[in-house]
């Protein structure tokens, strides 16, 4: 599956895809803490503690296109390395504040800014992971053979740089990966060690301030080892990343002096891109509108994102409601300094629901990645994903309570739970294949077939080259940039966009990390409004909405895929 060497492949896997996301969940799930038992605010916590995911989503709105473009110049090796290093600063400072506002804030925004390096990365390094060498340039050498009756040399057509009707049609496009280099496969296992990090979070790292706790140590300070532990193992992680990922491909030429300068050490263009950062993020996202594909992969990533959110944040909130309105808390039970000791029943059955969703979101994300690679020329799984999605998110709205057992509960809420993990998995692990199927120029709609024919119609209508001459690879050149019209320009198409689309991996892992930071904007304030005014089964109802358009856009991609190549057949 890999063309990186082990050590590349083991570093993405086991460093950046494994605690990428495992210090946003200690974070986030060891946030109140901090202002409790550090800080000792104990009214307006809850406030606090959206106002700082807020300013969180703001920041990576941001930040996320800008790491992309700056690891486009400077490499995603340094960005990683940057990452990690901000994350464990933020993370060793953390503990350090007095007040929430600004210091806790001003920390907060620091681990967002490294924060939104390393899941940037996790996208744009999966190319990477699986880029065929390239091939040496090298001029044609014909072969030579003695003089026969007085006859001089004739070429060879075993030239690896000579193009053939016979060599175009046996192997089709030159930038065709093999189908065990396939990116979707990769993405389900990058699925599988990013799920596995967040287990990490909740086994180990959040259970460091009770195990400290146990040598005789106060609880606000055993939360600040516990925070310098953590941060410490992700300022090794920038070192481990700074070695480990030495010499990726499709990385050379990319330095300190590329940011500066936009272009690559030692060449007098930027792959005959446009030099401006502001110019490689629009670039990246006019793309999604060129590319159906790699506009369905944006759209993917801002459901995936959505729904993670939805699954971690509303579930729990609307348990905790159900347990409040039911009368089955207290009183004192809706203050929110005495919740979790009067309705622990309620955390419980949060904890269990949304576990069981995650659960099977991680055992189904190397299915979610074969699927994907199986049958991609519709996208099919991507399409069942949603579909579940839409199913899922309909039936927990329509239940009566999130009770798994009594009068209203029913244990089919689990069901539903594991509905929820598949969609999430789903549109995760396919949209992260559609980007790298489109970084290395992998898109079904150009098929090999019709480039072949078109090509050869091409070459022998051109006045130049004779019918049965041999088309080398700077005669192809010239033939692609005489005959623009559209019949011509399907030959050349996947090859003219494929570098370009490299260049920019970036660029376009930042628009990816933006799209879904748009879709946790949305759903978090708008979602968190029809909560409180309209219902508590509110946000569900729009993340069915959201599953839904994927669903439309998907079929209508497939359709107009279908529809294209029997015009071109």
């Amino acid at each position: 599956m890999f063309t990186a060497t082990k050590l590349q492949a083991a570093t993405y896997l086991l460093g950046v895809c494994l605690f990428s996301i495992a210090f946003l969940v200690f974070l986030n799930s060891s946030i109140s803490f901090v202002i409790t038992d550090l800080i000792g605010q104990r009214t307006q916590v809850g406030n606090a503690v959206g106002t700082l995911g807020f300013a969180d989503e703001l920041v990576v709105l941001v930040a996320c296109p800008a790491w992309g473009v700056v690891s486009d110049r400077i490499g995603v090796r340094m960005v990683c390395v940057l990452g990690y290093l901000i994350v464990g600063l933020a993370l060793l400072l953390f503990v350090q504040a007095r007040n929430v506002f600004p210091q806790l804030l001003l920390a907060r925004l620091l681990f967002s800014v490294g924060g939104a390096a390393t899941s940037t990365m996790v996208t744009a390094i999966l190319p990477s992971m699986i880029l065929p060498p390239q091939q040496e340039e090298r001029e044609p050498q014909p072969a030579t053979t003695p003089p026969i009756n007085g006859h001089g040399v004739s070429p060879s057509i075993s030239s690896e740089l000579t193009i053939t009707p016979q060599r175009l049609q046996r192997h089709g496009s030159p930038t065709n990966a093999r189908p065990e280099e396939s990116p979707t496969r990769l993405a389900g296992i990058v699925g599988l060690f990013t799920g596995c990090g967040a287990l990490i979070a909740l086994a180990i790292f959040l259970r460091l301030p009770e195990l400290i706790q146990r040598t005789g140590t106060q609880p606000g300070q055993a939360l600040a080892d516990s925070y310098y532990i953590v941060g410490a193992l992700s300022l090794a992680l920038s070192i481990i990343c700074l070695i480990g990922l030495r010499h990726l491909r499709g990385e050379d030429g990319k330095s300190w002096r590329a940011l500066m300068y936009g272009k690559k050490e030692g060449a007098s263009s930027y792959a005959g891109e446009r030099v401006s950062a502001l110019w490689s993020f629009f670039d990246s996202v006019m793309l999604g509108f060129k590319s159906p594909l790699l506009g369905l992969g944006y759209l993917g990533g801002f459901v995936a994102r959505a729904s993670s959110v939805g699954i971690s944040l509303f579930i729990p909130l609307y348990v905790n409601a159900y347990y409040i309105s039911s009368g089955r808390c207290d009183k004192s039970g809706r203050n929110p300094e005495d919740i979790k000791d009067h309705c622990r029943d309620a955390y419980a059955l949060a904890a269990e629901l949304t576990g069981v969703s995650q659960l099977v979101a991680l055992l189904c994300a190397p299915v979610f990645g074969f699927l994907a690679d199986r049958y991609r020329h519709y996208n099919a799984p991507l399409l069942v994903a949603a579909l579940v999605g839409v199913m899922g998110y309909v039936l927990l709205a329509s239940l009566e309570s999130p009770m798994i057992s009594g009068e209203e509960g029913s244990p089919w809420v689990f069901v539903i739970m594991a509905l929820l993990g598949i969609s999430q998995i789903g549109a995760i692990v396919c949209s992260l294949g559609l980007l790298g199927r489109c970084v290395l120029g992998l898109e079904p709609e150009t098929s090999s077939k019709p480039r072949v024919n078109v090509g050869i119609a091409a070459a022998r209508d051109s006045s130049s080259i004779a019918p049965n001459h041999i088309i080398t690879a700077d005669q192809e050149g010239s033939i692609g940039a005489e005959n623009h019209t559209d019949e011509a320009s399907p030959l050349l198409e996947n090859q003219e966009t494929t570098q370009p689309r490299r260049n920019l991996k970036g660029s376009i892992a930042g628009v990816y990390s933006l799209a879904g930071g748009i879709g946790i904007l949305l759903l978090t304030k708008a979602g968190g409004v029809l909560f409180d005014r309209v219902s508590s089964v509110a946000p569900f109802a729009m993340l069915a909405g959201f599953n839904l358009l994927l669903l439309i856009v998907g079929i209508g991609q497939g359709v107009s895929t279908a529809w294209r190549s029997q015009g071109k057949v």
